[in-house]
């Protein structure tokens, strides 16, 4: 059963693309959208079609502390045979746009998508910077605009984690990129999520088909640092049934590190390692005769009495 906006003053989210961001629009007055609903809206790029993704239950036509801009109305079946009429002309607007960038012999950009909004009363070239020294892109836009006299024009710059969602690919796992799935957007990635979990970082190891960081590298992140904490820090020494060593390595998610006793590596557990401090304590107190046998060979379940 789909969910219908029920409250006073109804809030939807609505995404232009499969694996797009959402965005919230106020639904005050279109109460029966519902989930799958296609509506027309207006961004600041122009009148859009976008599929409402999610009903939301904030009673208020704010959200983030700004006033949010209403449904224009809902999608119409001319909306949707419009738009599909505009998509397949698309990749014919791109090889034009190509085409053009071969005669002016631009350098160091690359042109990725056409994209017409569902009445092709606007079309938005995506292109990416692939030299330090590029050139020509005003010039583009004016030739275009010449090109396609009937739109409205519009270059969009992209960066390389978008021209990956946008070609798609395959990634280390075997399976299809995040970005082209299910991400929405993209997190900030560092290098410092990779050496907490304990990845090489070998630029082929922790680099995705962008040439950036993985955004994988973040999902296993906060566990890794939430289960570090519950472990010795590397070079410490510590105590442990095998005897007294230094941990030289972490094993967050097996709960467990890896300790140098006098030469022998051994993963121990974390319930198995005594804090240096109390396992010189404990081995003092070992050490100590009982006063019933002060020559040795006690035998007593406890010491110093």
């Amino acid at each position: 059963m789909s969910v219908t906006t029920s409250l006073a003053n109804p809030v939807v989210g609505v995404c232009f693309n499969w694996v797009g961001k959402m965005y919230h629009f106020d639904a005050s007055g279109h109460p029966q959208l519902a989930a799958g609903d296609r509506v027309i809206v207006n961004t600041r790029r122009g009148i859009q079609m976008g599929e409402v993704a999610k009903v939301l239950s904030e009673p208020s036509t704010k959200k983030g502390g700004r006033k949010l801009k209403k449904i224009v109305r809902m999608a119409a079946p001319r909306d949707l045979v419009q738009q599909q009429a505009w998509q397949v002309q698309a990749p014919e607007a791109l090889a034009s746009c190509r085409r053009v960038a071969a005669d002016l012999k631009l350098k160091g950009v690359r042109y990725h998508r056409a994209e017409y909004n569902f009445d092709g009363s606007k079309l938005t070239f995506y292109y990416s910077i692939i030299a330090e020294k590029s050139s020509g892109v005003g010039r583009m836009l004016s030739e275009l605009r010449k090109a396609f006299p009937d739109c409205d024009v519009e270059m969009v710059k992209i960066g390389q984690r978008d021209v990956a969602k946008l070609l798609g690919g395959i990634g280390a796992c075997s399976g299809q990129l995040c970005c082209r799935t299910f991400l929405t957007e993209f997190n900030p990635i560092t290098i410092k999520m990779a050496k907490a979990q304990g990845i090489s970082l070998n630029p082929d190891n922790i680099s995705g088909m962008c040439g950036r960081l993985r955004c994988c590298l973040l999902y296993e992140y906060d566990q890794y640092l939430e289960a570090r904490k519950q472990l010795p820090k590397i070079k410490k020494q510590v105590g442990t049934p095998h005897g007294a060593g230094r941990v030289v390595a972490l094993k967050p998610l097996a709960d467990t590190a890896t300790v140098d006793v006098d030469g022998r590596y051994y993963d121990v557990r974390r319930e198995d390692i005594v804090p240096w401090k109390e396992y010189e304590a404990l081995k003092a107190k070992a050490a100590v005769h009982c006063s019933r046998h002060p020559s040795g060979g006690c035998s007593c379940p406890t010491r110093g009495d």
